[in-house]
């Protein structure tokens, strides 16, 4: 079985893949001063209520944006499931893409994580959106080499950042509000909140398609969102086509395949 790890800024996913089946998937807030103890007392305890032995582990991979939290996740692997991890984004991985930016380095390994699984899937060209602490939006061609993004504020990082800087603002939950025009300062704020990103989401896309399509010569260009909030603006936004919440730790699984 492999241990499959994805470490952002917001939350960390622990997932278990056997062999191309996703057999389990837990997620923890994440802590720069967690440790590989502490990680590993809280899995056993999930991995034991679906019947999963540490031994049953063979094969460990990782993707993090959060440096802090790299050396621990490495320390939980080499001591409590006796592999060596494979870290996307070193020098020795093999994604089996181009990163075709000035500076390769720049990109998130989450971000890439996404592309390999997209091409996978579904082929290019793609337009990535994650609703994740950003909002991103990555682009890969037919090819499946990854061309560039955009990266603005994610959902619950404006709703946090509005209740913060605004003394009379409550933090509200992210959801659809029944009508556009609030009749009062939750339902304001959700309407904000949501068309707000609404309207970001189809402006953005709507831009890239033009862009894409003239440097590139393409007319179709495929949009796949993930993220926890994915559902949520799929309804809404028509040019979302496909929601994959399963995408990064499928990319994690393809990427760990392809270096062994």
């Amino acid at each position: 079985m492999l241990l499959a790890i994805d470490a952002g800024n917001t939350n960390i996913v622990f997932a278990i893949h056997d062999g191309e089946e996703l057999r389990h998937k837990w997620r923890i807030s994440s802590s720069s001063s967690r440790t590989a103890d502490e990680y590993m007392v809280w899995l056993t305890q999930l991995m034991n209520l679906e019947d999963i032995s540490p031994k049953n582990i063979s094969g460990a991979i990782i993707a993090t944006v959060v440096p802090q939290a790299l050396f621990p996740l490495q320390l939980l692997c080499r001591r409590y499931f006796d592999c060596t991890a494979l870290v996307v984004g070193e020098d020795n991985i093999d994604l089996g893409l181009l990163v075709k930016l000035d500076n390769p380095k720049e990109v998130g390994a989450d971000r890439l994580v996404n592309a390999v699984a997209a091409q996978k899937k579904y082929g290019g060209p793609m337009i990535i959106i994650d609703f994740g602490t950003a909002t991103t939006f990555d682009i890969i061609d037919k090819y499946g080499n990854y061309c560039g993004g955009i990266i603005s504020p994610g959902v619950n990082l404006s709703v946090e950042a509005l209740h913060m800087a605004a003394a009379k603002l409550p933090r509200v939950a992210v959801e659809k509000p029944d009508q556009i025009i609030g009749t009062g300062t939750v339902s304001a704020i959700q309407s904000g909140i949501f068309w707000g990103y609404v309207g970001l989401v189809e402006g953005v896309v709507r831009r890239i398609k033009q862009e894409f399509s003239q440097e590139n010569s393409v007319q179709e260009i495929k949009v796949l969102a993930t993220g926890g909030l994915a559902p949520l603006f799929n309804d809404e936004v028509d040019d979302i086509e496909i929601v994959d919440q399963e995408l990064t730790t499928f990319g994690l699984f393809e990427i760990y395949s392809r270096n062994i």
